[in-house]
């Protein structure tokens, strides 16, 4: 009586795993340039947020806020106040967020601000470079230079 085996040879089981393969390495990089794409897309909202704490705090304290920290959260049991007006969350005051780098300028008299969002590396958490200010219009730079009052605003 013949032996008959059951199961899979070697031959299918490579196969199997060479399909796999090919699979991943199409994936993999339609990932990642998905996930570049939330984190632009993240910091193009975070400039959005800091914008209108900005306007809020202004409305507020009849000035603009001298540092990012000044729009983030107020300590266990305290109040609003100039150095904690608790109009952005913890992460986005502590400077950084979904790859980004956030850098908050004070202007003159805290009559105005800049802000810049940089990718922390470039090559995987972003591209593209924002600088917003005031007005409110949210620039920018494609070419890694850094994002400036001259940017292009996005549309």
């Amino acid at each position: 009586m013949p032996n008959k085996q059951k199961g899979f040879s070697l031959i299918e089981l490579l196969i199997v795993v060479a399909i796999i393969l090919i699979i991943a390495a199409i994936a993999i990089p339609n990932l990642l340039r998905s996930k570049i794409a939330a984190n632009q897309a993240s910091a193009v909202g975070s400039l959005r947020t800091l914008n209108t704490a900005c306007i809020a705090y202004s409305t507020s304290y009849g000035q603009f806020p001298s540092a990012l920290t000044n729009l983030g959260p107020i300590a266990s049991g305290g109040t609003a106040s100039s150095t904690s007006a608790d109009l952005i969350d913890s992460v986005l005051a502590g400077g950084s967020k979904s790859g980004y780098t956030f850098v908050f300028g004070a202007g003159g008299s805290n009559q105005s601000y800049t802000i810049t969002a940089t990718p922390i590396t470039p090559a995987t958490t972003g591209q593209n470079m924002y600088f917003t200010d005031q007005s409110g219009v949210i620039r920018v730079d494609t070419s890694g230079s850094g994002a400036t009052v001259a940017s292009t605003p996005i549309g």
